[in-house]
């Protein structure tokens, strides 16, 4: 594998249509949206889509949904446990080399050496912290949201008898009408060569964020209804650009072209691209 060229930046731009693209399980799973009525997904929803996308592709991941499991394990312990060359340099206790796990653990995994992770499990000698080089903003939309909600019924029992729910049981569903969500997001070469996390690394990075939304389909997201639309890749040379990041991310303009637009066509996205900044991959969906 070659080393990290130099630092990456990406923005790329997520459109939900009728669906809810990050419920919050403390409002009752309503969209996320902040306080001015911007709709949100957090970094961590995007990294789980990430992950999937690397498991699809072959990749070993470390931090694997109970749902997608394809290893056996049934926790992150069991799965530290189960990689032998981890395991025994963890059973040495405090004489442990962390350095040495560290590397075993992103060797290993790839969301490790991309994410970082932390290694602490109850019962163990050893905690291990790891910081990855791939950094993600949380997700906001463009403009405020507006957030529909709409009652269910149930057609069935799920019981029998006195415990039994009847028939008629109210439930709630909520999904945006439309959003336009700017991701962004970049790669720390220095934290790269400590890790690991190589070019071709990157490469995935890059297919895993065109595909985001592929094998993602739920209820609250059917088919069809979360959809990539752009992609902007700068691939630096040097490992700290003249360029700053906030420059860089700030460059991609979005603007509506009407009132209440219901896609992504019906927005103005310009590239104002920082001078002295590489030109950027542009990858456009929609």
């Amino acid at each position: 594998m070659s080393s990290l060229i130099g630092k990456i930046d990406f923005v790329m731009l997520v459109s939900a249509t009728n669906a809810n693209p990050n419920g919050d399980p403390l409002n009752g799973n309503r969209p996320r949206e902040d306080f001015a009525g911007y709709g949100e997904i957090s970094d961590v929803c995007i990294k789980r889509k990430i992950r999937n996308r690397w498991q699809d592709m072959g990749a070993e991941i470390f931090v694997q949904s109970d749902d997608r499991a394809n290893d056996g394990y049934k926790s992150l312990k069991d799965r530290a446990d189960g990689y032998e060359p981890l395991k025994v340099e963890i059973a040495k206790k405090k004489s442990a080399n962390r350095d040495k796990c560290a590397q075993l653990a992103c060797d290993k995994w790839m969301d490790v050496r991309s994410f970082g992770q932390v290694f602490a499990f109850k019962g163990s000698d050893v905690s291990l912290g790891i910081r990855g080089p791939v950094s993600i903003h949380q997700a906001v939309s463009v403009e405020p949201v507006d957030i529909v909600s709409m009652q269910i019924t149930k057609s069935v029992n799920s019981e029998s008898g006195k415990e039994g729910k009847a028939s008629d049981t109210m439930g709630t569903k909520h999904r945006i009408g439309f959003g336009l969500y700017m991701v962004k997001g970049s790669v720390n070469v220095q934290l790269a060569e400590k890790t690991g996390f190589s070019q071709e690394d990157a490469e995935m990075l890059k297919e895993a964020l065109k595909t985001l939304f592929e094998n993602d389909a739920s209820s609250a997201r059917p088919e069809g209804s979360m959809e990539v639309c752009r992609l902007y890749w700068w691939q630096h040379t040097e490992k700290m650009p003249a360029v700053s990041t906030a420059q860089v991310h700030r460059s991609v303009k979005v603007e509506a072209d009407k009132e209440r637009p219901r896609s992504c066509a019906e927005y103005k996205i310009t590239l104002e691209n920082p001078e002295g900044c590489v030109a950027p991959e542009v990858y456009c969906f929609v």
